[in-house]
């Protein structure tokens, strides 16, 4: 009678031991199920200084006279001047494009500010172009271009175009450098709570954003900074990383 007992108390444990074990283990699962489905979405970003390695830059040459022969004579006596001094400066002669003329006809204004019928002149407009990977050379001779004014050329010397040629080669390294930021961040947000990332969610990249040197300027669309030589590139990508 008494073995019965001793048996039947045996079994109860036994039982109530593996509902615990089941309700703990059941528990586990839940609790991991719960937290695997949660995303930590962070912002990655890396930033880089740059300088450009090619330079385009217009000089404009226009002239006005009563008549037309009188002007295109002289642009057609300043262009290859123009020219001449340029090469003089180091600049290689397939380096220099000269653009057809362009032409205006000048008419005189009533009093009223509205063109008149009356022809008072012509002017005439050319446009050298030079397009170079000396940036440093060819900024300087855009600032010293306007000497010429002393000799008697009228010549515009237009804002120089710097721009970056290795950007596509510079962009897979900088999403790269900006992803590695992401995970970082997750990191440290998911250990500061006792967790840690799994496997990537979402991914999704920014625009770059390319402006003078130490600049703040952001545009949702992207900026392309052309007016400055030193640039900053900055890439940005949302990562949503799962939490184990």
């Amino acid at each position: 009678m008494a073995e019965g007992r001793l048996a039947t108390l045996l079994a109860a444990v036994v039982l109530a031991v593996a509902l615990v074990l089941s309700t703990m283990i059941g528990g586990w699962f839940f609790v991991k199920g719960k937290r695997g489905d949660q995303t930590i979405t962070v912002t990655g970003s890396a930033r880089k200084r740059i300088k450009s390695d090619l330079v385009i830059w217009r000089a404009g040459v226009s002239y006005q006279a009563s008549t037309l022969a009188e002007a295109y004579r002289s642009l057609s006596e300043s262009v290859p001047r123009v020219k001449a001094y340029l090469v003089g400066k180091g600049i290689p002669d397939n380096q220099i494009t000269v653009s057809s003329i362009s032409s205006q006809t000048l008419h005189a204004k009533g009093n009223d500010g509205e063109e008149s019928a009356e022809i008072t002149g012509y002017s005439l407009r050319q446009e050298l172009s030079v397009r170079s990977n000396d940036v440093d050379k060819i900024e300087k001779i855009a600032r010293e271009a306007t000497e010429l004014i002393n000799q008697g050329i009228l010549i515009e010397s237009l804002p120089p175009e710097y721009q970056y040629t290795q950007l596509g080669n510079l962009k897979i390294e900088m999403l790269a450098e900006a992803a590695k930021d992401a995970k970082v961040r997750a990191q440290q947000i998911a250990q500061s709570t006792g967790s840690s990332i799994g496997s990537v969610r979402t991914a999704r990249m920014g625009v770059l954003q390319i402006t003078a040197a130490d600049s703040n300027q952001v545009s949702d669309t992207g900026m392309n900074d052309t007016s400055s030589i030193d640039k900053d590139i900055t890439a940005v990508v949302n990562i949503g990383f799962a939490v184990d």
